[in-house]
């Protein structure tokens, strides 16, 4: 097992960094938090979920930045990201072109990645990309100049409590809050809101709530309010059961392409992964292996030392 209590004390604060990105609609400048030495080619990315930051992964990259340039983006719509020109960028193919633009600045020689919730799926849409690309790029009648092993490439992934199938209930409860405004007097009353709507993280301390709520609100004329752009619902509400089926067996198609060791983390309580569609993952992908945490739905926080534990066995083993 690796040794990684001595990297708690690397990076107490992360570096913040801007990358431009384009859309069909003009561009917007995502935010990374970074982590760790510069000049370290090994990069973590780790991706969050729906309505929630880079910062999330504070920990996890503290302890991981003696091994990794971690690399933590405020996907567009969120944090100190800009805000997407028109709503229909908020969709995992903007997502995955984001992330792509960040890799060429940052030039990993080897590429892990945590997603978590959403986070996972951008990291499936990027799989899927990398393998539909090698699969289909026609032969140069020229060899091209660039060395032989040029190009992104996906290494060990952590998949926190997502899969190509998502479970209606979950999909339905996080729906119902995404896109409505909240504004909170005073911290406090933010903190008991986060304590409330994502109890499925688990159990925290006090410190880890405020934390948590210090990522995802912002203080703002007085009060506290949502720190990202409410229109990223829009997209969701608009989705139909024929799109979500359709979805569904990308999703699948990207997954069973990884050929490198996968981490599938499940909340045991979870509503978005099931516990059938995690067993279902662990067939249809012999390099996944599974960890249950148990008390936790979706999703866990990465925060307790438990969780950044086995995800650093993994990563480092």
């Amino acid at each position: 097992m690796p040794d990684i209590a001595a990297t708690d004390q690397q990076d107490s604060q992360p570096r913040l960094d801007y990358v431009t990105c384009i859309s069909p609609f003009g561009t917007h400048r995502m935010a990374y938090w970074e982590w760790g030495d510069p000049r370290n080619d090994h990069v973590l990315l780790c991706v969050h979920g729906l309505t929630r930051m880079g910062r999330d992964f504070d920990v996890i990259a503290r302890r991981l930045s003696a091994h990794y340039r971690v690399v933590c983006p405020d996907i567009v719509g969120r944090g100190q990201s800009d805000w997407a020109i028109n709503a229909s960028s908020y969709a995992i193919p903007q997502y995955v072109s984001d992330i792509v633009t960040l890799l060429a600045r940052l030039r990993p020689a080897s590429l892990d990645w945590i997603g978590t919730s959403m986070g996972g799926l951008i990291g499936l849409g990027f799989a899927g990309s990398l393998a539909f690309s090698e699969a289909n790029r026609p032969v140069r009648i020229v060899p091209s100049e660039l060395p032989s092993d040029a190009g992104l490439r996906l290494g060990k992934i952590v998949l926190n409590d997502v899969g190509p199938r998502l479970g209606g209930n979950g999909l339905e409860r996080i729906a119902e809050y995404v896109g409505r405004p909240e504004s909170f007097k005073d911290f406090a009353e933010a903190v008991e809101y986060v304590r409330r709507t994502s109890a499925g993280f688990g159990r925290h301390t006090q410190a880890q709530w405020e934390a948590l709520t210090r990522n995802a609100f912002l203080s703002h004329d007085g009060g506290w309010v949502k720190h990202y752009d409410l229109r990223i619902a829009e997209p969701i509400m608009q989705q139909t059961p024929l799109a979500l089926q359709g979805s569904e067996a990308i999703l699948w198609a990207a997954y069973e392409s990884i050929r490198t060791p996968i981490l599938l983390v499940r909340g045991q309580e979870s509503d978005l992964l099931s516990s059938a569609t995690a067993q279902e993952m662990l067939v249809r992908n012999p390099n996944a292996a599974l960890y249950e945490v148990p008390g936790v739905g979706h999703a866990p926080s990465l925060m307790q030392d438990e969780q950044v534990q086995r995800i650093a066995d993994f990563l480092l083993e």
